[in-house]
Parts: structure tokens; sequence; C-alpha cells
């Protein structure tokens, strides 16, 4: 026998009624993943560098990736002032080789840069270190099959994939830790960083540092190398000129052998290769009694602008990069870079 209609209409009622109690489920689960989720908006904002490079204007002529010796050490608003470069500094805390290349990768989703810096420090790790540096170079990352890689690569013992498909399984106890700025950044957070650029304006001279201890191994690694072949072969094929650089920290240690295993390196694969650190104050100009805010390991403001004023002028002689200051799109976002940079270096903050 047929079913009524009011039979047929509850059973429609009863599907409606659960699929929408899965949508509202669906939903307070992904508001209170995103309220649980650390903002990096107070101390630690590093961890929301990540994520600004999909609002920045591209495409970029320059494009950094590495360590905090890339984003704090030059500025990228010196680069637009002096040269018309649109660069961005795709670089995070402890920001591993291997997460640098696939930082880059993700980056030609969006574009092809003429140049990519890279920083040569992080290739003395050859292993994942740490999950919170783990964290706030990869969560801000769109998904894609290369954040999946850069996952893969990076995760420490302890660590699972599925946390960082569903972040609410790994930040849940974060809730008797919530604080004001958790709601107050809950659905959007503010600009911390100068096209990934971490200014810094307070001063503290060099001091004194322990003796390097003597190196285990005289060479880097096998998987760092790797991942330095890899970024190498990606920028051949792209037609995108590598430039690898050591800035001018003064720590940790850069060793002689490393020196020369990178000299080595740039050699046989043509590339360019600039140690900052031998010609920091003889051709850079850093006063590392002024330079810097933590005592010789970072640049501060005017160390970072000495940096990118000296690197900036070696990539337009050398690449022949073009001034893009009469581009009205492009100097109009940078007016605004600009704008808050100038801000923050007047006040301090």
């Amino acid at each position: 026998m047929e079913e009524t209609s009011e039979k047929k209409h509850s059973k429609v009622r009863k599907v409606a009624l659960v699929l929408a109690l899965i949508v509202v489920s669906a939903v307070l689960l992904y508001l209170l993943d995103l309220l649980l989720r650390p903002k990096y908006m107070g101390d630690v904002t590093e961890g929301a560098l990540t994520a600004e490079y999909y609002e920045a204007y591209g495409d970029h002529d320059v494009l950094f990736v590495g360590d905090c010796e890339v984003y704090e050490n030059f500025s990228t608003v010196q680069l637009w002032r002096e040269y018309g470069l649109n660069s961005f500094i795709r670089g995070g805390a402890q920001q591993l080789v291997w997460q640098s290349y696939y930082l880059l990768e993700d980056a030609l989703r969006y574009e092809t840069p003429d140049v990519v810096v890279f920083n040569v420090l992080s290739l003395m790790y050859n292993e994942p270190q740490n999950e919170a540096y783990n964290r706030m170079a990869l969560d801000g990352m769109r998904w894609s099959k290369t954040k999946w890689d850069a996952i893969n690569a990076s995760m420490c013992e302890g660590e699972s994939m599925v946390e960082y498909l569903f972040p609410i399984l790994r930040y849940h106890s974060r809730w008797n830790e919530l604080t004001r700025d958790d709601f107050k950044y809950w659905f959007k957070k503010d600009t911390v960083s100068y096209n990934g650029y971490y200014l810094r304006t307070e001063i503290m001279p060099a001091g004194e540092f322990p003796p390097p201890r003597p190196l285990a191994e005289p060479g880097f690694g096998d998987k760092a190398m790797k991942y330095l072949d890899k970024m190498t072969k990606l920028c051949e094929e792209k037609g995108i000129h590598l430039v690898l650089i050591k800035s001018p920290s003064l720590y940790p240690h850069w060793y002689e052998e490393w020196d020369q295993e990178i000299e080595k390196y740039a050699a046989e694969h043509d590339l360019l290769y600039i140690n900052m650190l031998e010609i920091a104050e003889s051709e850079v100009g850093i006063d590392y009694s002024l330079d810097t805010y933590d005592a010789g390991l970072h640049m501060n403001v005017t160390g970072a602008e000495k940096c990118a004023s000296y690197l900036g002028g070696v990539l337009v002689e050398k690449y022949g990069l073009q001034d893009h200051r009469n581009d009205e799109d492009m100097a109009e976002y940078w007016e605004e870079v600009c704008t808050r940079y100038d801000e923050a270096k007047t006040s301090g903050t």
C-alpha cells in the first residue's frame, strides 16, 4: 500500500532535520576550531607570517625563503624605496630547508619570481626539530599536495597528519588558556609584517658568544642537501635565478667548513653565493653596536635596511631587475606598506 502524503512529508522533515543538525554541527566545530587555534598576535607573531603571503601584491621580483636570518635581516620596504623591487620574505622561526623548499613550491603555484634568495644557515639541521616551529611554518599554508608533503617532511615523533588536517584535535585542550586576543582575532588577524619582513627597532650592541664547539661532521646532512638540490632544480626548471646567502648574524656560529661546502656547491651549480657575514662591516656597512636588537643574533631595522640596500644593488646589477616605482597599482600597494612601516619605526613597535 502506498505511503500517505503525511508519512512522506514526515520522512522529508526528518531527513531535513538530520541534514540541518549535521550542517549546524559542522559550522560550530569550524568556529570552535578557529577559536582554539593559536592566533600569533601577541608576543610570538612569527606564526602569522606564512599566511600573509597570500594577501601580498604579486608578482614578486625577489622571493626570500629561510629562517629568522631573512625575515628579520632584510627590509622589503628598503628594496622597494631604493630599487623599486617588489619582494616578499617567506621566512619563519627556525624554518628548515625542506620547509623553505615547500614554501617556495607553494609560491610557484601563484607566480614565478625573477630571483629566489635562500639563506643557508638552516642547512645545519638535517632532521625535524620542534612541533611548535613546524606549526608556525606550516599551519598558515593553504591546503594542497605541497602542504601535505611539507608536513610529512617536517613531522617530529608523536605528531600526526590527522592533527594537521583537523587542528581542533591538536588544540582542543586550549579552552582553559584562551585570552582576550583569541576572541579579538577569532575571524581576522592584524598584518604583522611588511611583505614578510619583521621589523624591530630596539638596539642592543653585539656581545660575546661562547666559543664554537668542534663539528662532529664537517659537512651538511644528506636530507638537508637533498632539499637544496630540489630547490636548485626547481629554480632551474622555472628559469629563476637562485641566490645563496649567509646573512650577517653573528650567532649561531658559521663554520669555515660549511662556508667552503657552500662555495663549492655554488660553483658546481653556477649559483651566486654571498657570505654577507664576511663583508658586514666593510661593504654592507653594519655597525654591530647600533644595527642589532639582540646582541648580534639579528638585525634591527637600521641593519635590515643596510642589508637590503647592499643585496638589492647586487641583484639589480647582476640580473637587471626592473624598477616598478612608476607602476601605479604597485606603487599604491607599497605606499600603504611604507606608511605602516614608517609608523612602526617612529613608535618603536
